[in-house]
């Protein structure tokens, strides 16, 4: 029998895939368009484009600006803001308080502070996820380790495509300080940051931890810091590298998640 949860991601997934088709299209029309005007003046254009920090439009392929050199913590089936396949939980925390994460691995326990005042839908969708057990049994899915340095979490269906089927608002953007002349920050290492799809406004669950700095635009919600320990332990899985020696993949040492919590402190 399926469970209302899988029949929710399984209706998110398939919204997903026909606003990707419906993209797709689109994106045809405006050849085929580009195409008949450059015909008629006899010109030839030469478009660069160059991605800065695409998230979840490159089949989470960790590719790489000219100015940053860095990989996209990537968010591949986060809907749209305006096209959530539900809307995000109502908030109900302390918007005042601080908020503990503590997530139980197989590479140790990782544990990370939440700041209400700053990222109220930020905690407050991670405290409703918990509480839901929608994280246990998952896997941290990718690791990073060039460009940028990072642990990516909160996936259900551990391949960089899932999320809880809403989406919840950028905050605390401006943290980290102004961006500079490359158009990033540093995200110091023990950060933890929400992925998105490159959109604003996109977050969903999935989320990354900064074992080393990392230089990002500042579009991404930094919503925790981790603890001493914690980063030390992150840090043992990066230092391990990534399964069959890339850089950006399934991390070599698996990172099982087999119970997430959030509590007020």
């Amino acid at each position: 029998m399926v469970s209302s949860d899988q029949r929710r991601r399984q209706l998110a997934r398939e919204k997903y895939e026909r606003q990707q088709q419906r993209r797709e299209e689109a994106r045809r029309r405006t050849r085929r368009l580009t195409a008949i005007i450059s015909s008629a003046v006899a010109v030839v254009a030469v478009i660069g484009v160059v991605t800065y920090v695409t998230v979840g439009n490159d089949d989470d392929s960790g590719k790489k600006s000219e100015a940053a050199a860095s990989s996209s913590p990537s968010a591949d089936a986060s809907p749209s803001a305006s096209e959530s396949a539900e809307p995000e939980p109502a908030v109900t925390i302390d918007k005042t308080a601080k908020y503990a994460m503590s997530v139980k691995t197989s590479q140790g326990d990782l544990k990370f502070t939440m700041d209400a005042s700053k990222t109220p839908h930020t905690t407050n969708s991670f405290k409703y996820l918990a509480d839901k057990g929608f994280f246990d049994g998952t896997k941290c899915h990718r690791l990073v380790t060039e460009g940028i340095f990072v642990l990516q979490c909160g996936d259900p269906n551990g391949d960089g495509t899932g999320g809880p089927g809403y989406t919840i608002p950028d905050e605390n953007l401006t943290a980290l300080g102004k961006a500079g002349a490359d158009g990033t920050v540093t995200f110091p290492a023990g950060t933890v940051a929400m992925a998105n799809t490159g959109q604003e406004h996109t977050g969903g669950s999935q989320y990354f931890l900064v074992y080393k700095d990392s230089k990002l635009p500042p579009t991404y919600t930094p919503f925790g810091t981790m603890d001493a320990a914690s980063l030390k332990a992150v840090q043992a899985i990066g230092a391990a590298g990534v399964d069959g020696g890339a850089t950006d993949g399934a991390p070599k040492k698996a990172v099982d998640v087999s119970k997430v919590t959030v509590e007020k402190q």
